[in-house]
């Protein structure tokens, strides 16, 4: 167990899409996780049709081989069959710390988590405009950017890090086709980690994006899912395990300058 002066170690992955059949498939990758980390980050997409026999396949799974403790969201996969909420309660039942709009702080490291949405990024961002379909569709993002920051603002830890399925830059989910980049995730997820800075943040969805980038405001940001992580680290475990800086104070106020630089600059 660390405290908030030690190194946290932090095992990430995303879109690990339990079916029905896929009972001790991971296993090895949660053992390696307890064995090389203090805390798993499982960041959405957890089963493959949001089905709560697949939940429950994925509990029996942790319960048995993860002994760290876990913090998750959902993806939009968990929400396929229309049972997030029974998705969600098998996990919290297993143990899992499951944030959806919400924060909790585990070995002294705060964590914020939100599922995300779709919507594009930079001045590709769908406006709120026209049609009321497609003002539904923004307001999702807007809601879900805003959880974001609610959960972000009531943490009170030095080092704080954003759990997220969609990407909140676009960056990370280069290599995608072009086409469909608008519906990995949304530039809107990336203002509240501006206003909050983190220490870092994990998110998967773009299955053949890029492993690593940076926000505006220097923040380093993950794509940790499953395929990706198997493309990258071909000789490892698929899982990211990330080392926290020690003096993550000093990592926060770097980011904070460098967003007050940015807000001075945009404004002239």
């Amino acid at each position: 167990m660390t405290n908030g002066n030690e190194t946290m170690r932090l095992a990430a992955v995303a879109d690990i899409h339990y079916g029905r059949t896929s009972q001790g498939t991971l296993t090895g990758l949660f053992a390696h996780a307890s064995a090389n980390a203090d805390v798993l980050l499982l960041c959405g997409d957890l089963t493959d049709y949001g089905l709560p026999e697949e939940a429950q396949t994925l509990a029996k799974d942790l319960t048995a081989s993860l002994k760290i403790p876990a913090v998750a969201v959902l993806g939009n996969h968990d929400y396929e069959s229309g049972q997030p909420d029974e998705v969600r309660q098998i996990l919290v039942d297993a143990g899992v710390r499951v944030l959806d709009g919400d924060s909790c702080e585990v070995c002294g490291v705060g964590f914020a988590g939100v599922k995300g949405f779709a919507g594009g990024f930079g001045r590709g961002t769908l406006g709120y405009w026209g049609e009321a379909t497609i003002k539904r569709f923004v307001q999702e993002a807007i809601d879900e950017a805003l959880k974001l920051e609610t959960a972000l603002a009531r943490l009170r830890t030095e080092r704080r890090i954003a759990v997220l399925h969609y990407a909140p830059i676009q960056a990370t989910v280069k290599g995608e086709p072009p086409e469909i980049s608008p519906y990995l995730g949304t530039s809107r997820l990336e203002e509240p980690l501006t206003r909050y800075p983190v220490t870092a943040v994990f998110h998967g969805h773009a299955h053949h994006g890029t492993f690593a980038g940076r926000t505006v405001s220097g923040v380093p940001v993950y794509n940790v899912s499953l395929s990706l992580l198997q493309q990258h680290f071909p000789d490892a475990p698929p899982v990211y395990i990330m080392a926290l800086p020690t003096d993550a104070a000093a990592v926060v106020d770097r980011q904070q300058a460098a967003a007050e630089e940015a807000g001075r600059r945009a404004g002239g």
